[in-house]
């Protein structure tokens, strides 16, 4: 057994150290202590003890490994990233063919002895990181590059990542898969981020692809919205152009009318008389409700009505006395709502507002006397030439006036009555209703 010491602490066979240990002190024969060799002495220890009982080259081999011929590592690694002080250096001597060199150990202390100069030699500095598990450098290598990427207070925040237990199959497939959980797809790096996109598998492809397919429901859905989406503006665009739009085109008509008229009775083209259905005979004034529409021969909707003049029931059964008669019932009718709507406000007429009917020899004013809010539109009655229910009791000179209501409908009709209080010729100018 005391041949099995450890040669770094006990005496060599021959009572004398091993040259490949350097101390500040060696023993002699007699164990007293003797001053230390010069390094050149030192150097040709190995010469001078040819009867060494160990092999130096094989110790160094059974100490730091077999050394191959590959590339020997940066000075101060051993297999990885490991520093690892060498309790060998700076003893001079040989040192075997491709042998890795080693990090200084630091300067011995002369006062130290062969133990303690051992053991500060093989003591772990604090400086040099620890050896690694070779099993265990390629994920501390991942790790090690995380940490790296974060740097200030998101390194603090992360913390180390705890490494998976199992054999290294299963520690490289956790690596492979660390963040992601099973079934879900790879995140997708958004743009401008400056990561690059991660490739997704054929299996995630397929999921994305039916998650980005609408359904049936949906696709009806979408077809339902779009033809209602095109009624409602259908309709808007309808109902634009009723209120709106057939307004402005019949006051255009109306007012080119109105002017036809005047320049005709200028000219003196027009004589009184028989007139053609929608043949533009007189004009009607009604100042309270700032009124200044055509009168034509007729009630028909197109020719007429629709073109924002008032009618006059001048035909068949319906047909009424001309304001020039001495007497009877002029019946008219017009709009309350779209294409210019001139009667639009009969309705706030009160007893005594006139009604003025301009003609080419004169100007008839008429006052008005009473209203029937609402009545069917097949009572023909109101327009007699004494219409009952408008308190006449005889023939006169009488004016109706007769439109729909309510408002924008057509199913009742409202009527107003005025009975004439003044005829004025042309030559003794406009009457006061007008004047005023």
């Amino acid at each position: 057994m005391e041949q099995l010491a450890d040669p770094l602490n006990d005496p060599l066979p021959g009572h004398h150290t091993s040259p490949w240990l350097r101390t500040d002190t060696t023993p002699s024969d007699d164990g007293s202590p003797q001053a230390p060799q010069a390094p050149q002495a030192a150097a040709q220890a190995p010469a001078e003890t040819p009867g060494e009982w160990y092999d130096p080259e094989g110790y160094r081999r059974d100490w730091y490994g077999q050394q191959g011929p590959e590339v020997a590592p940066a000075a101060g690694t051993v297999r990885g990233t490991a520093v690892i002080p060498d309790p060998m250096a700076g003893v001079p001597g040989p040192r075997a063919e491709g042998s890795v060199p080693r990090a200084a150990a630091p300067a011995p202390d002369p006062g130290q002895s062969v133990a303690d100069a051992r053991d500060t030699a093989l003591r772990p500095r604090a400086d040099v990181p620890p050896v690694l598990n070779d099993e265990t450098v390629a994920l501390r290598t991942a790790d090690t590059r995380r940490a790296a990427r974060l740097e200030g207070p998101e390194a603090a925040e992360a913390g180390p990542e705890p490494l998976p237990a199992g054999g290294r199959a299963e520690r490289r497939r956790a690596a492979k898969g660390r963040g992601r959980r099973r079934g879900e797809a790879r995140p997708v790096a958004e743009p401008g981020a400056g990561k690059p996109a991660v490739p997704m598998t054929r299996l995630e492809a397929r999921r994305a692809a039916r998650a980005a397919k609408d359904s049936p429901a949906v696709v009806a859905s979408r077809v339902v919205g779009e033809v209602f989406i095109t009624l409602g503006v259908l309709m808007l665009l309808f109902v634009t152009y009723q209120l709106w739009w057939t307004n402005v085109r019949a006051d255009q008509i109306a007012g080119r009318e109105t002017h036809k008229i005047q320049d005709d009775w200028a000219s003196g083209e027009r004589s009184p008389g028989a007139f053609e259905p929608g043949q533009g005979f007189a004009i009607m004034h009604i100042p309270k409700l700032d009124v200044v529409a055509p009168i034509a021969e007729g009630i028909s909707k197109e020719k007429v009505l629709d073109r924002g003049m008032v009618g006059h029931y001048g035909e068949g059964k319906l047909k009424t006395a001309m304001p020039s008669a001495e007497q009877g019932n002029f019946a008219v009718a017009g709009h309350r709502n779209t294409h210019g709507e001139p009667f639009r406000y009969i309705n706030k007429l009160k007893p005594g507002d006139p009604i003025v009917v301009e003609t080419q020899d004169a100007y008839y004013t008429y006052e008005m006397t009473s209203i029937l809010p609402q009545t069917s539109p097949s009572n023909v009655a109101v327009i007699d030439e004494v219409p009952p229910g408008s308190g006449f009791t005889g023939p006169g000179r009488y004016i109706t006036l007769t439109t729909c209501t309510p408002e924008f409908t057509s199913t009742y009709r409202m009527i107003v009555w005025g009975k004439m209080v003044d005829e004025r010729p042309r030559s003794k100018g406009k009457p006061d209703a007008l004047v005023g």
